[in-house]
């Protein structure tokens, strides 16, 4: 009867595993959409935002059924509830990959990003997937120290979405306002989607130790390697 409870938790686990690949592909694929004008591709990321929805849904009635069926304690309450959080963060990342899509369907054959922007755009996309599958890892492997450097990796998101809004209000701006909104609003579709990352890290910090990362004391390398290599969209 426990291994089957534990199987049940460990099926939660993997289940937020699978949300944060899709949702990781989600953006990578939204991003090519954009800076392509690929219609079909915007159409396919709108379309498979279903199936997180689904997975979420899944996820949250067997967690749900646990916490009434086993009544769980300590650290098994603890998964359970986290686990529930981390499933919203998941959504809520597929949501953002599907207005980035949308956003490329709206201005179809248009893109709505200008060629000065597309590096710029790109380099937040690939950075966005990247975060995702640094979030994704965390929860496979319960690393604290990995789930605390997602916050200094942001970092590098924040930065480039300053340099959008310093574009922006240049007087050199040259595109509009139409596609003024249009950047800023892909611009913190990307920052929020990084910010979830973050906050999977996070709450797969407090599962492990029962502590906020916040307020959590650790000792991180004086150089943390930058996150490399983009996931296969």
């Amino acid at each position: 009867m426990r291994d089957a409870y534990h199987e049940e938790l460990d099926s939660i686990g993997d289940g937020l595993v699978e949300m944060a690949r899709l949702v990781g592909s989600a953006i990578g694929r939204a991003t090519t959409a954009m800076l392509d004008a690929d219609l079909k591709l915007a159409e396919s990321v709108i379309e498979a935002d279903k199936k997180v929805d689904e997975l979420q849904h899944d996820l949250e009635a067997r967690a749900i059924a646990l916490l009434a069926r086993q009544q769980p304690v300590a650290t098994d309450l603890r998964i359970v509830v986290t686990s529930l959080r981390m499933s919203a963060d998941l959504e809520r990342s597929g949501d953002l990959a599907q207005h980035v899509a949308k956003l490329a369907r709206l201005r179809f054959p248009e893109r709505a990003v200008p060629h000065d922007l597309h590096a710029t755009i790109l380099e937040m996309g690939q950075l966005a997937q990247r975060l995702m599958a640094k979030a994704a890892e965390v929860i496979i492997t319960k690393d604290v120290d990995l789930a605390l450097q997602l916050e200094t990796d942001d970092d590098e998101m924040d930065l480039l979405h300053r340099t959008l809004f310093q574009h922006l209000i240049d007087d050199r701006w040259k595109h509009g306002i139409e596609t003024a909104v249009d950047v800023t609003l892909l611009g913190r579709y990307y920052e929020r989607f990084a910010d979830h990352a973050v906050a999977v890290a996070k709450r797969v910090v407090f599962l492990v130790t029962g502590e906020h990362a916040d307020n959590l004391q650790q000792d991180l390398p004086s150089e943390i390697p930058p996150v490399t290599g983009a996931e296969g969209a």
